[in-house]
């Protein structure tokens, strides 16, 4: 017994000096993540800390894995984790920070399928921001842009469809906006103004739902513009051209009304204004009537409390923009209220300048130039003609610049100087005002002329005294019709 008790004891004792040498199981204080990976722990511990709306501590762990691990799998997602947090925190500075991460993921991971959520949430921050018609439209502007980047940059995303609807709201916006600064000039009768707005706003934006009302107000500027024109004191003939074009260009605004939109409030109008101007009434396809009918559908409705509460928000009313239909992509040329007026300006002064030249009429200072005659110098003196054109039978000329023909001697019409043979002399000029030329003094040391035998040409001297001093009535007429004209426009 004494021997059973004491191997025990020794076993025992054995035992227990064993167990106190023996390595302890140290725990792992990542193994309840389920990952061995650091690069891992931090993206998941970043998403709890965003999940409690701690962004700053998200913000911290993600820029950590991304420093720290370049290489890393998670470095895209912890890239667009930083503009989401960004994004869920809210406000002014941290939806520009956001954009900018999002724009940053854009350039660095173009080909990942977040690219487009990145893009389509850079469009929503402007959308967000957006605000009424009549006030700052550059977040409209901004969002219409992005949507439209989304759209062409990324046409398989499954995020197009909305991101087409949200932008069909947008030109919504951006149509009102428009049709307020038309209507404005309208009533303020600027008519070239509001013709360039209207016109701009239906290329633009075809599917606005007041498409219809800005060409009917586009027709009525045309027909006043017409009106204007008629009651002006230019000839007819000079302004019969850009009256037509008024009228025609008023008749297609009307047509485009009942042809696009011939379900719409304007149609009845448009049809009674043809036929006041004695236009063709044109019937709408089967295929526009179901389209306008479709886009009608689609268009939603404010309650009375709606609109009420509408005044106390910021975002601007986009009940009534359509959901069908394909939005504008790519802006046409805008037409320009100067170029309008520049256009119709020498249009006016083509036909005048058609209507008072070419044939000699009365009190206009011109004739027709005679057969296989040279063509008239822009540095002649007003109302003068070359001395071949023009050579009187007695062999003087009332030419100012030029001598006779029959003369040995003829001035230079491009230096206005006269050759002499060798000698070269200022040829005689009479002055503008038409009255004779100014006779030098006689040289004290000339030896005196022989008189000059019967029917001889006379000296450049004798032309310039005895020659009568310039008709100036038809220079004057001339003028007078050309201030005329001026004062008219």
């Amino acid at each position: 017994m004494f021997r059973r008790a004491l191997l025990s004891v020794l076993i025992l004792s054995t035992l227990l000096f064993a167990g106190c040498f023996s390595n302890k199981k140290v725990n792992n204080p990542i193994a309840d993540v389920n990952s061995k990976q650091p690069d891992k722990v931090l993206y998941d511990r970043a998403m709890d800390a965003m999940k409690h709306n701690k962004f700053d501590v998200a913000r911290l762990s993600l820029q950590t894995l991304i420093n720290t691990y370049p290489d890393s799998e998670y470095v895209a997602r912890a890239k667009l984790a930083i503009g989401d947090s960004w994004y869920a925190e809210g406000g002014s500075a941290a939806m520009a920070q956001a954009e900018s991460e999002y724009k940053d993921f854009i350039t660095f991971f173009p080909n990942m399928t977040e690219a487009s959520e990145a893009q389509m949430k850079i469009a929503n921050i402007h959308y967000n921001e957006m605000e009424k018609a009549d006030r700052d439209y550059t977040h409209a502007k901004r969002a219409e842009e992005e949507y439209r980047q989304l759209i062409m940059q990324f046409p398989d995303s499954p995020l197009v469809p909305e991101a087409k609807k949200k932008l069909l709201a947008v030109q919504e916006v951006l149509g009102e906006r428009e049709f307020m600064i038309g209507h404005y000039y309208y009533l303020k009768e600027v008519w070239p103004a509001a013709i360039a707005r209207f016109k701009s706003l239906v290329d633009t934006y075809p599917l606005y739902s007041g498409a219809d009302e800005a060409l009917y107000e586009m027709g009525g500027a045309l027909e006043r513009q017409a009106d204007l024109l008629r009651k002006s004191k230019i000839s007819e003939a000079a302004k019969a051209g850009l009256i037509k074009q008024y009228t025609d260009q008023a008749a297609a605004a009307y047509d485009q009304i009942l042809t696009r939109y011939p379900e719409e409030d304007r149609a009845d109008d448009a049809r009674k204004r043809l036929q006041a101007l004695g236009k063709p009434i044109p019937k709408p396809t089967a295929a526009a009537i179901a389209q306008n009918k479709k886009e009608q559908e689609s268009r939603g409705s404010l309650s009375t409390y709606n609109k009420m509460m509408l005044n106390f928000k910021k975002g601007p009313d986009v009940s009534q923009a359509t959901k069908v239909g394909e939005p504008t992509l790519v802006d046409p040329k805008q037409t320009s209220a100067p170029e309008l007026v520049r256009a119709a300006t020498a249009n006016v002064m083509s036909a005048l300048s058609a209507a008072t030249t070419g044939t000699a009429t009365a009190g206009t200072g011109t004739a027709p130039a005679p057969e296989n005659a040279a063509a008239p110098r822009s540095d002649a003196a007003a109302g003068s003609t070359t001395g071949a054109e023009a050579a009187p039978a007695t062999g003087t000329t009332a030419n100012a610049a030029a001598e006779v023909v029959t003369k040995p001697a003829a001035a230079n019409p491009d230096t206005g100087i006269e050759e002499m043979g060798n000698d070269l002399k200022p040829a005689a000029s009479a002055p503008a005002d038409g009255t004779a030329a100014p006779v030098p003094p006689t040289q004290v040391n000339d030896a005196p002329k022989a008189a000059a035998p019967a029917g001889a040409p006379a000296s450049a001297d004798a032309a310039g005294q005895a020659a009568a001093p310039a008709d100036t009535s038809t220079e004057s007429s001339s003028k007078k019709k050309k201030k005329k004209h001026l004062l008219v426009f």
